[in-house]
């Protein structure tokens, strides 16, 4: 059976970091994936580190080769490729545990041809979020042109890891990475890529960590004059593009927004200040949960691993919509329990102080989420708005559901179902007990 995904790293002297871009790979969530390594010519253990990976995991394959750069071993992979998607790293980043199950879900979801993410940005110990468009819509050709014209050779347009692209389309036009190109070569093949795409969809998480250690062109020995070269043949690719896109009323009126690429162009990836605000320190970006804790027996550990488990299914929810975990998990709550008797048994049912329910309903209020009702007790109404974020909540509990029941087959489900409401009623009479002799 074929994987639905093909994920390809090329690897060129990176013993030092390709444990880690692997390990967060094969630690995915989503499982249906083969992963193709290119050793690019290694001069270190790199060759060896991937041959046993493939030793360890029939999902991996190897391919050496003599050295001939990032864009041959790109191709070199894509004729081994045989997933409906394409997604790409580089061997010293890494992926967030969620990477390509979300990458996949927005492309069937919405049926993109390419989905477009948002990253994380690793300086030293400092990380930074990354990420331009903020509609939550599908946007044809034109509409996603105008998002990249704003930002000319921004890294989230111009580089291929943060994308998952359909290999249909890249086979039936016969795209390949330029080899002749050491500058903006990941650039060149998403132009020609999305003049052949028609559905965009941007994933408003961050679920690639980009590390900010590559060369630049006078680091990879490419002389002044190459280096001028290659930026005007990137230019024309540039600017032809939108001659394609654009008819030539509207290619006039945005001439000078496209010319800012020659420009913009010499950022080459800007690395902000690490002290800058929303910047966080590396490994605080998203929740973390204590490893003794989690691996204690008894009901408290349990009940620690239960909670942790459904953060981490919320988390992409809350980074997606701008909402703190902990109003996530609030909105989650209120989908369960609209109504109460008052604030007190609304708080106690979220398990937070009535202070800290007041301050969430406040804020999801003030985003246009919910409207509090009085009376003779509290009702939460959701808003138009709050929709999208509540099919998000669901997702985010079936995904709860699946790591949970993860390798149990269908009778051990059931069993578990009706052991579990045995349980739950002991529970229950427990409690009504307690109640009644108050």
């Amino acid at each position: 059976m074929e994987p639905t995904v093909s994920i390809i790293v090329p690897v060129y002297n990176g013993e030092k970091t390709l444990r880690r871009c692997v390990d967060s790979i094969l630690n995915q969530e989503y499982t249906d994936f083969e992963l193709i390594l290119v050793d690019d010519g290694s001069r270190d253990g790199s060759g060896a580190i991937c041959d046993s990976y493939r030793a360890l995991d029939p999902r991996v394959q190897v391919i050496h080769k003599e050295n001939s750069g990032v864009s041959d071993s790109r191709n070199r992979a894509l004729e081994l490729a045989r997933g409906i998607y394409l997604q790409f790293l580089d061997s010293d980043d890494w992926i967030t545990p969620d990477a390509t199950k979300l990458l996949v879900r927005a492309a069937e979801n919405h049926r993109s041809d390419l989905v477009i993410a948002d990253f994380y940005r690793v300086v030293g110990e400092r990380v930074s979020r990354k990420g331009d468009i903020r509609e939550d819509t599908v946007m044809n050709r034109e509409e996603f042109a105008g998002y990249m014209m704003k930002s000319p050779a921004d890294y989230y347009y111009g580089v291929i890891w943060n994308k998952l692209y359909r290999r249909e389309l890249v086979e039936r036009h016969r795209l390949r990475m330029n080899p002749e190109i050491q500058w903006c070569e990941d650039f060149l093949f998403n132009l020609e890529y999305i003049l052949h795409a028609e559905r965009f969809y941007a994933l408003q998480t961050p679920v690639y960590y980009y590390v900010k250690t590559k060369g630049s062109l006078v680091a990879r020995n490419t002389s002044i004059a190459n280096s001028v070269r290659m930026k005007r043949m990137v230019f024309a690719y540039y600017n032809n593009f939108y001659k394609h896109v654009l008819d030539p009323e509207d290619y006039e009126k945005n001439r000078l927004q496209i010319y800012r690429f020659l420009v913009n162009a010499a950022k080459d990836g800007l690395v902000l200040p690490a002290a800058l605000p929303g910047n966080w320190k590396l490994g605080e970006e998203r929740s973390s949960f204590c490893l003794a804790a989690a691996e204690r027996e008894g009901f408290l550990a349990e009940e620690y691993r239960s909670r942790k488990l459904l953060d981490r299914c919320l988390e992409s929810v809350a980074l997606k919509n701008k909402l703190t975990l902990a109003e996530a998990r609030q909105l989650l709550c209120l989908s369960y329990l609209r109504e109460a008797k008052s604030r007190k048994e609304m708080a106690d049912f979220a398990g937070v102080t009535p202070r800290s329910l007041n301050l969430s309903l406040q804020k999801l209020s003030a985003r246009g989420l919910i409207r509090v009702e009085g009376g003779r007790g509290v009702r939460v109404v959701f808003l138009p708005p709050a929709e999208p974020v509540l099919a998000q909540l669901a997702e985010a509990q079936n995904d709860y559901d699946q790591m949970q029941f993860a390798g149990l087959t269908r009778e051990e489900q059931i069993q578990y179902a009706v052991l579990s409401e045995k349980i739950k009623g002991n529970i229950r009479e427990a409690l009504l007990k307690n109640i009644k002799k108050v």
